[in-house]
């Protein structure tokens, strides 16, 4: 069985800290990654203090993952040794479902595997992230990195990239649209580049002046200060959509009166707080707020491949795996541009 060695919670009270365990051999379909890099999502810090109550421990965070490839099972097609693989959030499913079969895996009726802290379906072990030196997944669940992208740069794709690409996939945004991104961090600032990217014209939103200069370069055609009703006043009744990437709690009432008729708000972030609106601001212009949640294993793969085509990647601050508590609590205060990623080298 694979030695590994990891940076776990023992409770929801503790550090991160070095830690050891074994994986099981890479089954016929599946390979053993080397992990290189690793994001560090803002949910890792939610799930390593029991923030949402579903943590299982000892817990070994981490779903954004770029790694080599160093073993594959023997009916494996889709990846030999020394590739480059990713991982994402999922890592299995029933695969026998109606959104499975569609290569929607990550809305499986049975519920999909997550990458941590979840019951694998091969051995009924409790799967362990990527904040460790290596990874066993099946090949379904590995996704092919383009050769001209960064990988450190590439791993937040794997959850901050595919969030906020779906959707704005799935709503149609491009030319001819005008789309609004509220939040600008980890998730906003890839929506920006995707949104832009696409051909839309591109509004940010953001409680914060300083930002103005960042998202400019990021891609944002306007950038409106959400605090100052005379700059949201002008926006009235103008999108066709809305992302909103915030997970700290937020009035939905200041974004919902901008929408068109029949126009959409969708929620990618997670704040603590169950959001609340007035229903007028729904029913004034037959308006929507809607959900997403990453994407499947096919669209997954379709991002990628489209960064790769656009040269687009997170905009990440590197960091040794010593310094992940230290991170933890730098993402409380906002104080990253725009996502924490692990070189996996430091734990050696």
């Amino acid at each position: 069985m694979p030695s590994s060695k990891g940076y776990a919670a023992q409770n929801a009270q503790s550090s991160l800290a070095p830690w050891g365990f074994t994986r099981r051999e890479p089954g016929p379909t599946e390979v053993l990654l080397d992990v290189l890099y690793c994001g560090v999502c803002h949910s890792d810090l939610h799930m390593a203090r029991n923030e949402w109550g579903n943590a299982v421990y000892p817990l070994v965070p981490g779903h954004e993952i770029v790694g080599r490839v160093a073993a594959v099972g023997s009916a494996a097609k889709k990846f030999k040794v020394g590739d480059i693989g990713a991982v994402g959030v999922i890592v299995d499913s029933c695969r026998k479902c109606a959104p499975c079969k569609k290569g929607e895996e990550h809305f499986c009726h049975e519920g999909a595997t997550l990458t941590y802290a979840a019951p694998d379906r091969v051995d009924g072990t409790i799967t362990m992230g990527g904040y460790s030196n290596n990874y066993v997944v099946d090949e379904r669940f590995t996704h092919r990195v383009p050769a001209n992208l960064d990988l450190a740069a590439v791993a937040p794709l794997l959850c901050a990239g595919i969030t906020t690409y779906s959707p704005l996939r799935h709503w149609k945004a491009g030319p001819g649209k005008k789309v609004g991104i509220v939040g600008l961090g980890g998730l906003g600032h890839m929506a920006l580049k995707f949104a832009h990217s696409f051909g839309a014209h591109v509004v940010q939103f953001t409680t914060s002046p300083r930002k103005k200069e960042d998202a400019l370069r990021l891609g944002a055609d306007e950038v409106v200060v959400s605090t100052d009703a005379n700059q949201m006043k002008p926006h009235r009744g103008t999108f066709d959509f809305i992302i909103d990437a915030v997970s700290a709690p937020h009035a939905l009432d200041d974004y919902l009166p901008l929408l068109a008729q029949d126009a959409t708000l969708t929620l990618v972030g997670l704040p603590p707080e169950p959001p609340s609106f007035a229903p007028f601001n729904l029913i004034g212009g037959r308006h929507s707020i809607a959900g997403s949640m990453i994407g499947g294993m096919i669209e997954t793969q379709e991002m990628l491949d489209y960064c790769g085509e656009k040269n687009i990647v997170s905009d990440v601050e590197v960091i040794p795996i010593q310094k992940v508590n230290e991170a933890f609590e730098r993402l409380l205060k906002q104080d990253v541009k725009y996502r924490f990623v692990i070189d996996m080298s430091s734990l050696k």
